[in-house]
């Protein structure tokens, strides 16, 4: 893929993402509500998420796939775990669909929202 695919491709992403939170902002305070192990989280992103994004805070090394980090995700305007939940519940551009449990759902939005805090 050449480097014009590829951007437009970043572009792609950034604007679904763009487009949940924005849709995901407007949930009521309740459905916004943190809930899920940040811990659990965080192993599941090492495990699955780590291969194609930055999932720590201060990572040793970073990728170069130019996939967001989760730092920067979550450092998102109006990012809420609902939102984060829209996001990878809908198919879009290059990530896979992981078929997430809710469970693993719950704890992996945990864990990127911790980061807004660290």
């Amino acid at each position: 893929m050449n480097a014009s695919k590829q951007r437009r491709s970043r572009i792609v992403a950034m604007l679904w993402l763009g487009a949940a939170v924005l849709l995901a902002g407007s949930v009521s305070q309740l459905a916004a509500q943190e809930r899920g192990d940040a811990k659990a989280g965080r192993t599941l992103a090492e495990t699955w998420c780590s291969s194609c994004h930055v999932v720590v805070p201060a990572p040793p090394s970073g990728t170069s796939t130019g996939a967001p980090t989760f730092a920067a995700i979550a450092r998102m305007p109006s990012m809420t775990q609902e939102s984060l939940r829209t996001f990878l519940q809908t198919p879009h551009g290059r990530m896979p669909d992981l078929h997430l449990s809710t469970g693993e759902l719950d704890n992996l939005t945990a864990y990127i929202i911790s980061l807004q805090r660290g």
